[in-house]
């Protein structure tokens, strides 16, 4: 097991060097005594699947080509194929952190969205929620968001993955719930992803897309159609 921050950075060094590798990711959390950030930023950015390095997350920003986080790519994907375009709509993304919520809230206003970013600090969260054609949840917190947090006929992507006991399946035993509660906000919203089962398997998905994508730009190749953004 590699359990120092020395055995890791060699490690990634050795993978950013073999021409046969093309996509690297670290999973995430790390222990507490290992520096994330450090780790992330060993990977080479042409091979950093994930779309975590500081390089990537800088062109993303400025609209230059970089290899985009897949969390956000998949909902972005999955926002695109409902409406077709999004030019225009107003978006709020609840929460910032570097992983889903800012990057989403880029790509967003990449597609001509107006782009609002909420977060815990924000005043009259639910007002401000509510005024939303587009809702992206990814506080946290299980079933934070209720069915009055949601404009009627608004649609909801829900990133959270929330563990919550489940005694009647027994003890020790959990369920996994979005940061939205499903139940009551499919009754208001005209779209809206389940936890597990919705913006899961689109982060899967780009994740492999973004390792073709990778192969494609280091050999050269034309990317396939629609695997970018």
């Amino acid at each position: 097991i590699l359990n120092s921050i020395p055995k890791i950075i060699q490690h990634i060094k050795n993978l950013n060097q073999d021409d046969r590798v093309d996509g690297i990711l670290c999973q995430l959390p790390l222990p507490k005594h290992l520096n994330s950030e450090l780790v992330i930023n060993s990977i080479s950015p042409e091979k950093d699947v994930d779309g975590f390095h500081i390089s990537n997350v800088g062109n993303l920003a400025t609209g230059q080509p970089s290899m985009i986080p897949c969390t956000p790519l998949g909902s972005l994907l999955l926002l695109r194929n409902h409406f077709g375009s999004l030019s225009g709509l107003h978006a709020t993304v609840l929460g910032r952190s570097n992983i889903v919520g800012k990057p989403m809230a880029n790509l967003l206003l990449k597609d001509s969205c107006t782009v609002t970013i909420a977060h815990s600090r924000t005043r009259n969260l639910r007002e401000i929620s509510r005024q939303a054609d587009i809702l992206v949840a990814a506080v946290g917190r299980p079933e934070m968001i209720k069915s009055d947090w949601i404009k009627p006929g608004g649609v909801v992507i829900d990133v959270g993955i929330n563990r919550i006991p489940a005694p009647e399946k027994g003890i020790d035993e959990y369920r996994i719930v979005g940061d939205v509660a499903f139940s009551e906000a499919v009754n208001v919203a005209s779209a809206i992803t389940p936890v597990p089962g919705g913006v899961g398997p689109m982060t899967i998905a780009c994740l492999l897309s973004n390792t073709l994508v990778a192969y494609c730009r280091r050999r050269g190749l034309r990317e396939p159609a629609g695997l970018s953004v």
